[in-house]
């Protein structure tokens, strides 16, 4: 289920959703805050243009938008459960997505990507690997 081929595993360790080799990102940190969406523009390994068509990525909004109504969600529910008052409870929420957005709209990148773009066991990689 998490091993290569599958969706989680290509949105878990920031791979190509093609051929789960290349690096999607630039840099694998979502807290270097200056790279956070620095993408490659194609796959390092087996050449796949990441960004399909002209702002494909704005799709990208919907995901994020799921998954932080999805966190705020889940967090006010431990919180009001746990006896917190309404106003406590929203500035945590406020100050837990601050802290996740980077995380979010990266995650967000690579789960759109995901919903179009499908794992191709048989792709060639561009180049052969080095030697030692």
């Amino acid at each position: 289920m998490f091993g290569k081929g599958s969706k989680i595993y290509s949105i878990v360790t920031n791979k190509c959703p093609r051929c789960h080799e290349g690096a999607f990102f630039e840099d694998n940190n979502p807290l270097h805050l200056k790279k956070v969406l620095k993408m490659n523009p194609n796959c390092p390994n087996c050449g796949l243009k990441y960004e399909i068509e002209p702002s494909f990525f704005y799709g990208a909004m919907y995901v994020s938008y799921a998954l932080t109504v999805g966190m705020s969600i889940i967090t006010f529910i431990i919180l009001y459960f746990i006896g917190l008052d309404l106003m406590t409870i929203f500035i945590s929420i406020f100050v837990l997505l601050v802290l996740f957005t980077p995380l979010t709209l990266r995650l967000a990148r690579l789960i759109y990507a995901n919903i179009f773009i499908h794992y191709d066991k048989d792709v060639k990689a561009l180049r052969e690997p080095k030697q030692l």
